[in-house]
């Protein structure tokens, strides 16, 4: 605790100079006379301010918001002296949080309780843990105040936002639909439920017929299908270096993220289970593959305060580690970057460890301001560098994409705000045609 002077006493000591000048002695002396008055007085009205230690402060904030959406904190500060108090309070919060304040002053009567608030619109995902609050009171003159810290330790956590959430239910739907109206076609393997009989319609495939049910009923009767369920889906999310770089104003991590999210809804409703592992280095998390309602909440919470590692990430040990948590076939979504030297260096050789038991969809997101660049006409030397430069990378990309059609999986690299939308469409794809 320490004692803090106010802005009336600094006024005061200015006004007092102003009146020194004016007496006809020594300025100087009477100056210094003053300013030691002003000092003494000053130091009694700390000594008369009560400790702040007295002053009770309960911190409430939002345990959970989603970044971008706003949510409000309260401080509730209770006066429990029997005096009228000038409280300031000053809290620690992340400049990312965006709060509208981080101080409040209030005026206390005696045993009152007052609530401040203030607005978060945090602009970072992230966890948060402010752990102090500053509490100063003012003497009963006003010219100084005593201050104290206080600990009040709290968390924030700012979730992902779920950027392609309406894609997610228009998938959810269609597929639906397509269950309750259409047949799903056998695919090799055999990976279909049986699921009715019905009356032969012209647009059936004659290898559907049900020959024992058409003698009995003694007309045409054909086998439906429905998409399996329970199969599962794992969804491996890289976080090194490579992710850091921004799209569109946002790290490619993000966008892999909302791609995460779009896959686990989509097939947690459509009775699939979904997992998660995250690495770069190392394995950074697991969620095992569940089809609860709560899934997607966990996998979400499993991603929220992950930050790009500047690390190469090690696919074989990533690759090695998945395989011996998870042994039943299962489709894979590996999303990272298609860059040309990680890709042939790293993820090339470890891919077939996945393609020997499992299918393999690799997901990233390709940059639209290269693509723009590609298609521009330059008019002078720096937009000619410019545009080679382009086409450079986007024919690098898709070199390494060909590279890795060849080794048997499936690769969809799409601009930033299709990615997800189309990873579920590579899903629905994989489940209709029954090759897991």
């Amino acid at each position: 605790m320490f004692p803090v002077p106010t802005l009336r006493l600094a006024v005061v000591a200015a006004l007092a100079s102003l009146v020194v000048l004016f007496v006809p002695a020594h300025p100087p002396i009477g100056m210094v006379g003053v300013d030691g008055l002003l000092l003494v007085i000053a130091a009694f009205d700390v000594l008369l301010a009560p400790d702040p230690a007295a002053i009770a402060i309960e911190r409430e904030v939002p345990g959970t918001l989603t970044l971008g959406t706003q949510a409000e904190l309260r401080w509730r500060v209770c006066n429990q002296t029997q005096r009228r108090l000038h409280v300031a309070i000053s809290d620690e919060l992340a400049p990312s949080l965006h709060a509208s304040t981080r101080r409040a002053r209030l005026v206390l009567p005696p045993g009152a309780t007052i609530t401040a608030r203030a607005t978060l619109t945090p602009t970072r995902r992230g966890r948060f843990e402010p752990s102090e609050i500053v509490v100063r009171v003012e003497g009963p003159l006003g010219l100084a105040s005593r201050q104290r810290p206080r600990s009040l330790p709290a968390t924030i956590r700012v979730l992902p936002i779920f950027r392609s959430r309406k894609e997610a239910e228009l998938r959810v739907q269609r597929a639906r639909l397509l269950e309750v109206g259409l047949r799903s076609a056998q695919g090799r393997g055999g990976g279909t439920e049986f699921d009715a009989l019905r009356e032969y319609t012209v647009d059936d495939e004659v290898r559907r017929m049900d020959w024992a049910a058409t003698a009995r009923a003694d007309r045409a009767i054909v086998r439906t299908y429905r998409a399996e369920r329970n199969q599962q889906v794992l969804v491996l999310l890289d976080n090194g270096r490579i992710m850091a770089g921004q799209v569109d104003g946002v790290p490619r991590v993000e966008w892999a993220m909302d791609a995460a999210m779009v896959l686990t809804a989509v097939a947690t409703r459509l009775g699939d289970r979904c997992g998660l592992v995250v690495f770069d280095r190392e394995v950074r998390a697991v969620v095992p593959p569940s089809h609860g309602a709560g899934q997607l909440t966990r996998i979400t919470e499993a991603m929220y305060d992950l930050e790009p590692q500047l690390v190469e990430s090690d696919y074989r040990g990533a690759f090695a580690a998945t395989l011996a948590r998870y042994r039943r076939r299962a489709l894979l979504v590996l999303l990272t970057e298609l860059s040309e030297e990680a890709v042939t260096e790293t993820l090339v050789p470890a891919l077939p460890l996945l393609l020997a038991r499992h299918l393999v969809v690799v997901g990233s997101v390709v940059d639209p301001d290269v693509a723009r660049w590609s298609d521009d006409m330059p008019t002078e030397p720096s937009g000619a560098h410019r545009t080679a430069a382009a086409l450079g990378a986007l024919d690098r990309r898709a070199r390494v994409a060909a590279t890795l059609r060849g080794l048997g999986a499936t690769v969809v690299d799409a601009p930033p705000a299709a990615l997800a939308g189309r990873l579920a469409d590579a899903y629905l794809q994989v489940k209709a045609t029954g090759r897991l």
